[in-house]
């Protein structure tokens, strides 16, 4: 009898088991992403694909969802960045950057990435620019914050993109630092064959 009851008693547990995972994987999946973390997903393959009117459509979505989402945040300044309007990333990042030393939690460690990597993509572009002191100041915040948000890709990423050296922040910053201790005229800032393989950080 004991047996008997035991016996339906595990068969009614699993079935409530799997009933109730069922509908915990179906509200996982019906249920709108209030986060903004789906749609910041969304724009990072759009950006990944070159889809970039698609993928800045995505993080503003994110945007309205979660207000000042830093990946988002940081997504929509890469777009701007990649498409070369300067004075839009240029405030994007600023913008960020701001954000996120007001907010920043001492434990976050994803933040400090973020902080970093904000740092270091306004670098870039003031680099790009020939705003080179400014570059430079960026670049030192950006591996003060965190340096191994900002290292560069790794072996994975050098083989898959045929690169086996990359331009990153702290030769970057070494490099500008050590032009301009030389007298203006025998500056060389620009080396484009070189700045090419610096890649914008996205953590």
């Amino acid at each position: 009898m004991q047996s008997g009851v035991l016996t339906r008693f595990i068969k009614l547990m699993a079935i409530a088991t799997f009933i109730m995972f069922t509908f915990w994987m179906g509200w996982r999946y019906l249920s709108p992403d209030q986060s903004g973390d789906y749609h910041v997903r969304e724009g990072d393959i759009r950006l990944t694909a070159k889809e970039y009117d698609a993928a800045l459509a995505s993080f503003d979505q994110a945007l309205l969802e979660q207000p000042d989402h830093r990946g988002a945040l940081m997504g929509r300044a890469i777009v701007f960045m990649q498409t070369g309007r300067a004075a839009e990333a240029e405030a994007a990042l600023s913008y960020l950057i701001d954000f996120m030393t007001k907010t920043l939690d001492p434990d976050d460690k994803t933040g400090r990435g973020v902080l970093a990597a904000g740092y270091a993509n306004r670098g870039i572009l003031r680099d790009r620019l020939g705003r080179h002191e400014q570059a430079l100041k960026d670049y030192i915040a950006a591996l003060n914050v965190d340096a191994g948000a900002v290292e560069g890709p790794g072996i994975v990423d050098k083989i898959l993109h045929n690169q086996p050296q990359w331009s990153t922040v702290h030769k970057r910053a070494l490099y500008i630092q050590e032009q301009l201790k030389l007298p203006p005229e025998q500056r060389v800032l620009r080396m484009p064959e070189i700045d090419e393989t610096q890649r914008m950080v996205k953590p």
